[in-house]
């Protein structure tokens, strides 16, 4: 028998996938990971599939809730300041979220992480934060996928995305039915441009005004780069302490902004009327929409503009709300045709 010639096995990390580096920096993330587990998680990490066994307890009708996101091109950021702890976390706090607006409470949390190559720095500061996100949000991460295509990224360059599930109670949903004329519309405060509305915000920044992140901006406390990475609220722990049936409707403004998110739970027959006056719009969007010299509504439907998530409550229930959430009272529901109407 020929002797195994060690130079051929490793003609696929001359192609430019190293699995020996893929399976040693796998291997690293065990004690992480396994941090975000409690007993329900099962197995091991870096089978095929994770398992969990979920305990639904005390629940009627449990219903799951699924959703997957990326953090868009937030990453361009994170790969000029070379700082990579921040956006797993933005990743699963805008999951969560997604669920939360339905009532629902995560469970487990996967991720996908596709680059060049494997940097060992750089994918121990992404799971910094993945994990960091799940901890803070009670929710385990039970299994992800690192994958390595050269000739797919740029050097230095990588996507992150990832999937949650989490329950409701079927009879606790908020799906936004009960949502009638006088409800209150309440603005809880984003930090910062959350996980949207990047693209343009770079080519005001980056190439209109050829600023760079290390450049300050007046009202700002800290560097434009450190700015962009604020990380995305979760507004998750916030919502579950309120009483079941006091929130009528609920909105995670993302991508489409206060245009375009609050239709998506609200009644045909109900308009949001946002009174934009109401709070203050912080200066990062103020410095963009006067800099990149962009429409006040179009502001309103790419960017947050200072509110994350919006919450429709009774009247009567308004002002204690409010003041559980840290929410500012924005507007109103009207009837009308299911949208939004600014008033400037």
């Amino acid at each position: 028998m020929k002797p195994v010639d060690n130079k051929k096995k490793k003609a696929y990390a001359r192609a430019g996938v190293d699995v020996d580096l893929g399976n040693l920096v796998k291997r690293r993330i065990q004690a992480r990971v396994k941090s975000t587990h409690g007993p329900e998680v099962l197995g091991k990490i870096g089978g095929f599939g994770g398992l969990f066994a979920p305990n639904f307890s005390g629940m009627r009708e449990p219903v799951l809730v699924a959703s997957v996101d990326s953090v868009g091109t937030k990453l361009k950021v994170a790969f000029a300041l070379d700082r990579h702890d921040t956006v797993g976390a933005d990743m699963v706090n805008h999951c969560v979220n997604d669920i939360a607006v339905l009532g629902a409470r995560p469970l487990f949390f996967l991720d996908y992480i596709g680059a060049a190559k494997l940097e060992p720095r750089v994918f121990a500061e992404l799971l910094s934060g993945l994990t960091k996100g799940c901890k803070q949000a009670g929710c385990a991460l039970i299994g992800g996928e690192t994958a390595q295509l050269p000739g797919m990224y740029r050097k230095g360059e990588y996507d992150l995305a990832g999937c949650i599930v989490g329950v409701v109670e079927r009879s606790r949903m908020i799906d936004g039915s009960k949502i009638k004329p006088g409800d209150v519309v309440l603005g809880l405060p984003s930090n910062g441009l959350h996980t949207n509305g990047y693209s343009l915000a770079r080519r005001i920044l980056f190439e209109t005004m050829r600023l760079s992140p290390a450049s300050k901006i007046a009202g700002l406390k800290h560097s434009l780069g450190t700015e962009l990475l604020r990380v995305h609220r979760n507004y998750q722990p916030l919502l579950a302490q309120l009483p079941a049936g006091t929130i009528h409707g609920l909105a995670h403004i993302t991508g489409g902004g206060l245009i375009d998110n609050p239709p998506r739970v609200l009644p045909k027959d109900c308009d949001a009327v946002i009174q934009t006056k109401s709070w203050r719009v912080p200066a990062i969007f103020e410095y963009l929409q006067r800099r990149g010299k962009v429409d006040p509504t179009e502001m309103y439907q790419v960017f947050n503009m200072g509110i994350g998530m919006v919450a429709m409550v009774a009247e009567k229930n308004a002002e204690v709300t409010a003041r559980r959430l840290k929410a500012k009272r924005i507007g109103r529901i009207e009837r009308g045709r299911g949208r939004t109407r600014l008033v400037f």
